[in-house]
C-alpha cells in the first residue's frame, strides 16, 4: 500500500492519542512526531449504553469511550478544516468501532485505511509494516 507523502497516521487506544506524518516517500514512508493536542473528554454519556448491558459498568470503560470519541470529533474538525488531508487511524477494537460510528463523511474521504489494533507506543517503522499488512 502506498502512504502519500503528508499523511497523518493518527493512533489512540483507550487512554493514549499519539499523531505522526509522512514525511518520507509515497514507497518509503518515514513517520515524524507531531504534538498531540489536549483533548478534552466531555462525552461520557456515549458510554452510558453500557450502563444498560451490565450490571457494573467500569468507570474506565466510560473513560475509554469518551477519548475515543474526543479523538475521533478533534480528527473529524481537522480534516473538514482542510489541516489533514490523508489519514490512518488505527486503534484498538472498541475504541475504533467507538470512532467509526462517528466518521464524517469528508473524514472517511480523506481515510487511506483504519486498523483494528493497538500500536502505541511502537516505532514508526512498525507502525508503516502493520499498515502495508493490512
Amino acid at each position: 500500500m502506498l502512504l502519500p507523502k503528508g499523511t497523518v497516521f493518527a493512533l489512540a487506544d483507550g487512554e493514549i492519542f499519539e499523531l505522526y506524518r509522512n514525511v518520507g516517500l509515497e514507497a518509503e514512508p518515514k513517520l515524524s512526531p507531531l504534538p498531540v493536542p489536549e483533548l478534552e473528554q466531555t462525552n461520557k454519556s456515549a458510554g452510558m449504553r453500557h450502563r444498560l448491558n451490565s450490571r457494573d459498568p467500569s468507570e474506565d470503560r466510560l473513560d475509554e469511550d469518551a477519548h475515543a470519541i474526543a479523538v475521533i470529533d478533534w480528527l473529524n474538525d481537522q480534516v473538514i478544516a482542510g489541516a489533514i488531508e490523508k489519514l490512518v487511524i488505527i486503534a484498538d477494537p472498541r475504541s475504533l468501532g467507538e470512532m467509526r460510528k462517528r466518521y464524517h463523511k469528508q473524514l472517511q474521504s480523506a481515510l487511506i485505511c483504519d486498523l483494528d489494533r493497538t500500536l502505541t507506543g511502537r516505532s514508526g517503522d512498525e507502525i508503516v509494516k502493520a499498515v502495508r499488512a493490512a
